[in-house]
């Protein structure tokens, strides 16, 4: 009889390649549109339409970090530095990380432009600091670690997640964390035969729900046990971090699907 083996949360090691997700961009033509009509087209389609939509060949994360060192260092602390640094922090980069990275551009690029940059990213990061210190509070709540942004999957989530290995040798398992109001997407883990996925609450509030049923509360101890091609999504709840042990069970022809994210609509539903 063969043993089951734990695999690592969110299909991490069995994960297959999605379908590459294109950006969705209107800004040239919202603001460009009649004065300068192809100019807007080549920024909406091309730059970001083409240009950032090839996160095959490099990631989001990747280009936001190489998009705000070039605005950067040429000195430009317009608005379109403030919306890079924005899209940065969607894309994973963190108020620790972009205090580094204006800190090196600095020496390169000159110091001037790097106060310059630091005083925008300190508004973009704002919030950041109170969430610091509530991501300390949390982890003296549980004896796993938080560990590192989960920027591989971040446009798989609605706000940010951690992931932290617990084991790597012969059980291999993750605790993740999800900041309030954090969630992942709908998906589905395929499996023509066995499959699906375990969770176990660690600590904090969260919600697991499946298709066209009532969402159900994760405390610390629950058990969540997913059957393999149902529709379902996880996360925590608006008002608590979240945390949870998840593994997935190996199966016949074992996929992921990422599917649609949860709206607010349907997330404010629940209490």
């Amino acid at each position: 009889m063969n043993k089951i083996l734990i695999v690592s949360i969110f299909s991490i090691l069995t994960f297959n390649v999605m379908a590459q997700e294109k950006i969705v961009q209107t800004a040239g033509r919202d603001q460009l549109g009649e004065f300068a009509p192809k100019f807007a087209e080549l920024n909406d389609d091309v730059l970001f339409g083409e240009v950032w939509s090839r996160t095959d060949k490099l990631g989001l994360r990747d280009r936001s970090l190489v998009t705000i060192t070039s605005l950067i260092s040429m000195g430009i602390t317009d608005n379109s530095l403030i919306y890079h640094l924005q899209s940065a922090k969607n894309n994973g980069i963190t108020r620790t990380e972009i205090a580094e990275i204006i800190t090196h551009i600095g020496f390169y690029a000159g110091w001037p432009k790097a106060w310059a940059a630091f005083n925008l990213a300190k508004s973009v990061w704002a919030e950041d600091s109170v969430g610091q210190d509530a991501k300390a509070a949390f982890q003296k709540e549980m004896i796993f670690p938080i560990g590192e942004p989960n920027t591989a999957y971040a446009k798989y989530f609605i706000g940010n997640s951690y992931l932290a290995p617990v084991s790597t040798e012969q059980v291999k398992i993750s605790n993740v964390t999800f900041e309030p109001r954090c969630r992942n997407n709908w998906h589905i883990h395929k499996a023509t035969k066995g499959g699906g996925q375990m969770l176990i609450g660690v600590a904090g509030r969260g919600w697991y729900q499946e298709e066209g049923k009532p969402a159900v509360e994760i405390l610390p101890g629950t058990v969540i046990h997913i059957p393999a091609n149902v529709k379902h999504w996880h996360g925590a709840a608006a008002d608590s971090w979240f945390a949870h042990l998840a593994f997935e069970i190996p199966g016949k022809n074992a996929s992921n699907e990422w599917l649609d994210p949860v709206s607010d609509e349907e997330y404010n539903k629940l209490k």
